[in-house]
């Protein structure tokens, strides 16, 4: 037996139902700008697999920025990366560097060895959902997540992070059939690991599109929106009685805001290179919407911090219908939250961005 909700605002308002305020939670906000997050991580052996592995740490870190933040929803503290992981790839994260692949997916043979892994290799995963949901205890909702299967086709081929995405973008017009292979296998994995994480707790998945902004019109919808698409018709939508809203964000996807709001989402996420006004003018209530603050506005003093949070409801606006019965929008940054950014500048933004939109609903 879960605990009971007490804090529903989000996912009313991924179902685009009337809310009292409008939700907000952080991409990131469990991680390094955090002194409480660091002092954890010091506690694992410095090491963020470390932490992603261990359930009562992993549990630790998630609840951390709620503990400090009247935020709306809790999100899994994971890595996107760990699929591929479990499909043996050899996983690491050395110390001030990005992600690394040991056995990079680059030819004929290492495709044909890809597979849809083992879910009991995923099992910390799992563990740590079940645990956070018990350990909320109501307080707000859990959002569990995973890359697409593009964006993790992306770390694959490469073999960790790139500037230019020479080595997919090669193999993708060069030999499109070994990326197809790569994406179907990825887009099977991500559904199956969504889908337990949902069986775990998670109430509320969300799908990470980080690097489908890098593609070429037309490559997009190929390779990344109809995996994505897939992923999402295989997902469960309900469980023990309840909606599970699903969330795409495309870093980078503003121009194919319509295709991705028909990909079968519940919410569509924006960067913050979209105007949310026009945004909500061309979707209508097909969708939610989700963002898109600039993170780097967080740098700026809590006074323009403030401002220009409030800049964004007002571009979103006021609920749709006279009753209040469509809001529609959830409050986040347009990408995750950097390490640098000041806590303090976080509390300023979420109280600002409670009260007004209190306001906003008269």
């Amino acid at each position: 037996m879960w605990p009971t909700l007490q804090n529903d605002t989000f996912l009313r308002a991924c179902l685009r139902q009337s809310t009292t305020h409008t939700p907000i939670w952080l991409m990131r906000q469990a991680g390094r700008y955090l002194p409480e997050y660091k002092a954890t991580r010091v506690k694992a052996g410095n090491s963020f697999m470390g932490l992603a592995t261990n359930v009562p740490y992993a549990t630790e870190v998630t609840l951390q920025p709620l503990d400090r933040y009247p935020l709306d929803a809790a999100i899994l503290f994971s890595d996107i990366l760990t699929v591929p992981d479990a499909m043996g790839l050899g996983l690491s994260f050395g110390a001030g560097e990005g992600p690394k692949f040991a056995h990079p997916v680059r030819d004929e043979a290492a495709v044909a060895g890809l597979a849809v892994p083992d879910m009991d290799k995923l099992r910390y995963v799992f563990d740590a959902v079940t645990s956070i949901r018990h350990a909320l205890k109501g307080r707000v909702p859990l959002i569990g997540f995973s890359g697409s299967p593009w964006t993790l086709a992306c770390y694959m081929v490469e073999g960790g992070g790139s500037d230019d995405y020479r080595l997919v973008k090669t193999m993708l017009y060069s030999r499109p059939d070994l990326m197809h292979r790569i994406l179907d296998v990825n887009a099977q994995a991500v559904t199956a690991y969504l889908n337990t994480q949902i069986d775990a707790g998670a109430q509320a998945v969300m799908v990470f599109d980080s690097w489908g902004g890098v593609l070429a019109d037309g490559a997009f919808q190929r390779f990344s929106l109809d995996y994505t698409r897939r992923v999402v018709a295989g997902l469960k939508r309900e469980k023990d009685g309840q909606r599970i809203p699903v969330i795409v964000f495309t870093k980078g996807g503003g121009l194919w805001l319509d295709e991705i709001a028909a990909c079968g989402a519940d919410v569509v996420g924006l960067d913050w290179t979209v105007n949310l006004g026009a945004a909500r003018a061309r979707v209508g209530s097909r969708v939610a919407l989700q963002g898109n603050l600039d993170p780097t506005v967080l740098f700026a003093p809590p006074e323009a911090v403030a401002r220009e949070g409030i800049a964004v409801l007002d571009s979103f606006g006021r609920p749709q219908r006279a009753d209040g019965s469509w809001d529609g929008h959830i409050f986040n940054l347009g990408h995750g939250i950097s390490q640098f950014t000041p806590p303090e500048h976080v509390t300023a933004l979420v109280e600002a961005l409670h009260r007004h939109s209190r306001t906003l609903r008269g």
